[in-house]
């Protein structure tokens, strides 16, 4: 059975505040094996978006982007996003929205309703260490997945 939701988690943990998608990643796994969720949630987890990741939208109500971004202008950003082959808030070559263009040209359809949570990040050094401003980014953005994944519907997600 096919999860409704699925969260892909982008980030190197190598490179210091690269990891917040994989830390994130596995901080929600462990709140939806406690909270006895993990049914409506499938988690992807690598180190950047490729084309392939476009075959993992399939059958799904909701998609979500967590990654790191250098200057957001918040702990972090939350909004909803749309297929384009424009560049957008993450440091990786792939954006998400490049992502839902390849489901729309493979598919023939819209992708699921998707949105981005990027994460500020100031450090992304091989071997750093993750800084205070990603941590508490982090804390931040669990307190709001935790409310997302309780209603796992568009209506929710964009209000």
């Amino acid at each position: 059975m096919t999860a409704p939701v699925v969260v892909f988690a982008v980030g190197n943990p190598s490179r210091g505040d690269d990891a917040i998608g994989p830390v994130i990643c596995g901080r929600l796994a462990k709140w939806l094996e406690n909270e006895k969720l993990t049914e409506r949630v499938e988690l992807i987890e690598d180190f950047q978006l490729n084309v392939e990741h476009a075959l993992d939208l399939q059958d799904r109500e909701l998609a979500l982007f967590i990654d790191a971004g250098e200057n957001t202008p918040a702990l972090f950003i939350f909004e909803q996003i749309f297929r384009s082959s424009a560049t957008g808030h993450t440091t990786h070559a792939l954006p998400p929205q490049a992502v839902l263009q390849v489901y729309w040209q493979m598919e023939g359809k819209e992708p699921p309703p998707s949105f981005v949570l990027c994460v500020r990040g100031e450090g992304f050094e091989l071997g750093a260490e993750m800084t205070p401003t990603a941590l508490g980014g982090i804390e931040a953005a669990m307190a709001l997945l935790e409310r997302l994944v309780r209603k796992p519907n568009l209506a929710d997600w964009g209000a």
